[in-house]
């Protein structure tokens, strides 16, 4: 899918300081690839030479959510986090296919492209299934594992599910499509998942949420969206082999968790525990969209995490 082309952030090209910090703040570019032909658009910053950690967000957001994490993990490390195709301002050729396959396979070529062979992920939602396909394929690559309510387990889908499995059992029939992205994508629906759950004491920028229902909006993006959730259950099928790669690599995981979210419940995070039992848990009193209401302690419980495995 194409997008109308709004040039907003032009320099496509790694710009470094004379110190080795990349950009300012976070400096916001595009990557063309050389072989999808994608257009990656993302947010990056910290010290170039710094270890990478690797921001994937999730449904129905864009790197537009990490905006205040970013400079936090900055003062340490080489921050890079991609729009994946469908989401945010990533453009990718007609007649993509909106797989999780394909996004994992666009993000490991934006990560050739920039010449990142080693890092440590934050998992997201969507983020969770695209990072772990590509741990499958170069676990080596791996570092660490950063989750906010990115599951990898059936215990961790919520009663939010319930309508998705509906639409599986359709068989991907028409009218189902229609209403699953009429019930998905509407304003309300994207709302609710960033306030759902919610400490009272906090309050969600509404930019967030405009941000994300505007971009849903676009032409051709609700079937993408559609085709997404109907692809969403192959990502279920490859739980035991991600359950495999946990057992084997003992990669460090760190989880952080919004304890109140209905999408990816706390038992999908205390599972876990049963491949990684070293694996470090923290249930926060927020919601789905944790980062956005509880960035700090999130930020330093990173910042702790990664130092104590020596990165």
């Amino acid at each position: 899918m194409n997008l109308d082309h709004i040039d907003l952030f032009p320099s496509e090209d790694l710009m470094v300081n004379s110190d080795g910090m990349v950009g300012g703040g976070s400096d916001m570019k595009y990557l063309q690839l050389p072989v999808s032909k994608a257009r990656v658009f993302y947010r990056e910053s910290g010290l170039s030479a710094a270890p990478v950690v690797l921001l994937l967000h999730g449904f129905p957001s864009s790197s537009h959510q990490y905006r205040n994490l970013i400079p936090l993990l900055a003062t340490k490390y080489r921050v890079v986090a991609p729009d994946l195709p469908g989401f945010g301002f990533t453009e990718v050729p007609d007649g993509f296919h909106y797989t999780f396959k394909n996004l994992a396979d666009t993000v490991a070529e934006f990560l050739d492209t920039l010449s990142i062979s080693k890092f440590s992920v934050y998992i997201f939602d969507y983020g969770s299934p695209t990072a772990l396909r590509l741990a499958l394929r170069r676990p080596d690559s791996i570092q660490a594992i950063i989750t906010q309510n990115g599951n990898a387990y059936e215990e961790g889908l919520g009663s939010f599910w319930n309508q998705i499995r509906e639409f599986w059992a359709s068989g991907n029939a028409p009218d189902a499509r229609a209403n699953l992205a009429k019930t998905m994508l509407s304003l309300e629906a994207t709302k609710w998942q960033y306030e759902h759950g919610t400490s009272s004491t906090r309050t969600i920028a509404p930019e967030s949420y405009t941000l994300d229902y505007t971009l849903l909006q676009r032409a051709g993006n609700s079937d993408a969206q559609v085709d997404l959730f109907w692809d969403y259950q192959n990502n279920i099928k490859l739980y035991p082999q991600f359950h495999e790669y946990f057992r084997k690599s003992q990669v460090p995981l760190l989880g952080v968790w919004g304890k109140n979210d209905p999408i990816f419940v706390p038992p999908g995070a205390e599972a876990f525990k049963r491949d990684l039992p070293q694996a470090e848990l923290h249930l926060l009193n927020a919601g789905h969209f944790a980062v956005e209401t509880e960035t700090e302690e999130i930020g330093q419980l990173i910042l702790n995490f990664l130092a104590q495995n020596g990165i």
